[in-house]
């Protein structure tokens, strides 16, 4: 019986969510949880409504133009709301991240 090696198994991260509503769509609810996997590079998000998403590491990454060396050092609810959640990182560091940047796809080229 062979089995591939791990680096030729696909993607272990599903990138295209079929939950997320189309841009400007979306329904808010409170972030519940967030906690981030290390094994799979990824943030768990666990919303109040039931709806959770696990959403890469590189998307938020690159929305919030955070360094690629830079590790997760810790993850925070915002408080007052629970809309969103924050990301430090060892270099000193924070990524901001939106219930919506969760729940929705990101927006086409040219559409608002």
């Amino acid at each position: 019986m062979n089995k591939p090696r791990i680096g030729e198994r696909r993607p272990l991260v599903k990138t295209l969510n079929s939950l997320k509503a189309p841009f400007g769509k979306g329904k808010f609810s409170p972030i519940r949880n967030i906690r981030y996997l290390q094994w799979e590079d990824a943030f768990e998000v666990d919303f109040d409504d039931g709806l959770s998403f696990l959403e890469p590491h590189n998307s938020i990454r690159a929305a919030n133009h955070i360094a690629k060396n830079a590790k997760v050092q810790s993850v925070e609810v915002e408080d007052e709301l629970r809309s969103g959640f924050f990301v430090h990182y060892d270099k000193g560091q924070t990524a901001e991240v939106s219930w919506s940047f969760i729940r929705e796809r990101p927006p086409r080229n040219g559409s608002r």
